[in-house]
C-alpha cells in the first residue's frame, strides 16, 4: 500500500543531485537567517555550504533532467565563490 507514493517520491527525487540539495538548503538557510539580521551568522552559513560544495565528490553532481546548474563543475566553482565571499561577510558583521 505504501509503494506507489514511494515510487512517485523516488521518481521526483531521480531528477535531482546533491548539489541541487545543498544549493536548496542553503537558500533555506538564507531565508531563516534573514530575519536575524547577522552578517557573522551568513557568513558562516555561506562558508559552510562553500565547503560542503567542494568536497562533495563530482560523481554525486553529475547533471540529470532537472538540475539546476549544467555540470559539475558550476557546482565547485559556486562553491569556491561562496568561500571567498563569506569572509567578507564575516569581517562586515558587528553582531
Amino acid at each position: 500500500m505504501l509503494a506507489p507514493p514511494l515510487q512517485v517520491i523516488d521518481s521526483f527525487l531521480l531528477n535531482y543531485t546533491i548539489g541541487d540539495v545543498l544549493l536548496l538548503g542553503f537558500v533555506g538557510g538564507l531565508v531563516a537567517i534573514l530575519p536575524q539580521r547577522s552578517l557573522r551568522m551568513l557568513g558562516l552559513h555561506t562558508v559552510a555550504l562553500g565547503a560542503l560544495l567542494l568536497i562533495t565528490p563530482t560523481s554525486a553532481m553529475e547533471p540529470n533532467a532537472g538540475s539546476l546548474l549544467a555540470s559539475a563543475f558550476q557546482y565547485k566553482v559556486f562553491g569556491i565563490v561562496l568561500i571567498v565571499l563569506a569572509p567578507v561577510l564575516f569581517a562586515v558583521g558587528r553582531r
